[in-house]
């Protein structure tokens, strides 16, 4: 196994996962299969209980792994799909050493940082970078490691420890180092500064590591004394010196790559050069620059809890970018604030809640994410009624469509109490309801989670068509709350019809509204499996509603054109 590690220095948020998932791409296209690990060094074990605020969404996988949200640019970018072994963190490894500890499995000596907790992340490396994510058979060629937070910090040290060790086991020509580190222009001098990169490159050397490649990010390309300079003092060649400056949009940094010869570097370096093709990424090109050039928009209210931080849907973002795309449409997305929309808000922050109304009905269509808790749930309840009664496309995913059922209850119903169990415990009119199987003491990764099959119940219903598949569509789950099976009857009658279940037939899982040209709810989140050129079918149909076009694209898939 050859393993090109992707370490990163001066500030955090540089765009490591990007740089990583780029450089997997451009090695893709020289004919090479790529795999991907994250490492986290934060104690928790899986990010399934942080808050969105604190590290971004949190990515789901198909079997139920709750992970970083680099490992969901990994998926995108190199279209595998991962495991949740594939994202390391310190929780895991402190939790399988302690696990042996407790078994006597290290035969009474004393349990250390080294040799032991290294010797686990070594071992953990190896042995999940052997398993198959491109749905081919045997392992990867190489595998793409990057190392989470920025070097020096405390609680990554046996992470670099190991890698160090690992290094020194499979030899130079396994082994390729990238390190991404910060160029900063200060305003005041215009100067593109070294001095940041130098420091980290120098901490990463005393911890026994010497990059390869420096992967140096700037607002401006860097100039040629800069790299000089770098050089110098960086002990890495001239050439092997990536310039990733702003680009329009994150589909350009694999050609930038390709155009500055990293892929050569690289595979130099990892002894592949006899193997490996000239990087054919023509596809990549067309993307990028289809998206500079449209011209025409789509306006898309996302109505949420989490606005203040556009990681917490990052998915959802993306899922509606491949969708656009795909309709020849540049998406502006309107964050509009679910606690905005109250009537609360109106007393409090009235200009704010004006705002917010006035967004809301300027856009094209209304999409209401996941989320949990009860912060805003008022909002998103008033943005499906809107969205109802006024005929415009309304998307639901997870607790959305659990917001457009206690809305319709509410008001089409007329179940003035009606609510989720999660919201009210005590309501009298429960049509959201906490899942029998879940757990209310423990909160990690007692969700229903990963890729479930949900099977459709007419294949004349939109959903179905969007798949173009008329018995059942696989998509990955996290929820822990389902729309109650004793008031689907009562919803049904009404107009509400619930065109997609699960295998058992018990659990809803896809909400339409005939009557309306586009109001669709999913327990599902289809955003997770959304890749570029392969939009999210639900996504496709809430643009394509907005834009009038949903009618004709149905019409022509009914005629297999």
């Amino acid at each position: 196994m050859k393993y090109v590690l992707v370490t990163g220095g001066v500030v955090s948020g540089l765009g490591k996962g990007v740089t990583a998932s780029s450089l997997g791409v451009v090695l893709k296209a020289c004919g090479l299969r790529v795999t991907s690990v994250k490492i986290d060094p934060y104690l928790n074990t899986d990010a399934g209980t942080m808050s969105p605020f604190e590290h971004g969404e949190v990515f789901v996988l198909d079997d139920g792994g709750e992970v970083d949200l680099d490992l969901g640019n990994y998926e995108r970018f190199l279209d595998v799909t991962l495991t949740r072994d594939n994202n390391i963190t310190t929780g895991k490894i402190y939790q399988s050493v302690l696990d042996k500890e407790r078994k006597g499995d290290y035969l009474g000596k004393t349990v250390q940082v080294v040799p032991h907790i290294t010797d686990a992340i070594k071992n953990w490396i190896e042995s999940v970078s052997l398993i198959a994510v491109d749905r081919k058979e045997g392992p990867a060629d190489v595998c793409v490691i990057e190392l989470g937070g920025t070097v020096g910090d405390i609680e990554s040290m046996p992470f670099i420890e190991a890698l160090r060790q690992l290094f020194f086991v499979v030899g130079q020509d396994n082994f390729c180092i990238v390190h991404v580190s910060l160029v900063p222009v200060l305003s005041v001098v215009g100067e593109q500064k070294t001095k940041p990169t130098q420091h980290s490159v120098r901490e990463l050397r005393a911890l026994g590591l010497t990059p390869h490649l420096l992967a140096c990010r700037s607002a401006q390309p860097l100039l040629e004394n800069t790299k000089q300079k770098l050089s110098q003092f960086c002990h890495v060649p001239v050439g092997n010196i990536i310039n990733i400056h702003d680009v329009p949009n994150i589909w350009h940094v694999p050609l930038l790559l390709q155009n500055q010869n990293a892929h050569d570097a690289v595979l130099k370096q990892l002894d592949l050069t006899a193997v490996a093709e000239p990087p054919d990424l023509q596809e990549w090109n067309n993307r990028a620059e289809t998206l500079d050039n449209l011209t025409n928009t789509v306006r898309i209210a996302l109505v949420g809890k989490y606005v203040g931080l556009t990681d917490s849907y990052l998915s959802v973002v993306k899922a509606l970018l491949h969708s656009s795309v795909a309709c020849s449409l540049e998406p502006k997305i309107d964050w509009i604030a679910a606690s905005d929309l109250e009537e609360d808000s109106a007393q409090m922050t009235p200009d704010s809640h004006a705002a917010a109304w006035k967004t809301l009905k300027d856009a094209s269509c209304v999409l209401v994410p996941g989320g949990f808790g009860d912060r805003g749930v008022k909002g998103m309840i008033l943005a499906a009624k809107y969205a109802r009664e006024n005929n415009v496309p309304y998307l639901g995913i997870c607790l959305g469509m659990q917001i457009s059922v206690i809305e319709f209850a509410r008001n089409a119903l007329g179940l003035e109490r009606a609510n989720s169990t999660e919201f009210d415990s005590q309501t009298s009119d429960p049509v959201v309801i906490f899942m029998p199987e879940g757990s209310k003491t423990h909160m990690g990764s007692t969700m229903r989670l990963g890729s479930r099959r949900t099977l459709f119940q007419t294949p004349d219903c939109v959903t179905a068509k969007l798949y173009q598949n008329s018995e059942y569509v696989d998509e990955r789950h996290r929820h822990r709350y389902e729309v109650n099976p004793e008031v689907v009857g009562m919803l049904e009658n009404a107009g509400l019809k619930f065109v997609g279940k699960d295998e058992t037939g018990k659990r809803m899982e896809v909400l339409e509204l005939p009557s309306h040209p586009f109001y669709v709810g999913v327990q599902f989140h289809p955003e997770f499996k959304s890749r570029p050129g392969r939009p999210s079918a639900p996504f496709v149909g809430l643009i394509l509603a907005a834009t009038g076009q949903l009618e004709a694209y149905l019409r022509t898939q009914r005629n297999g054109s």
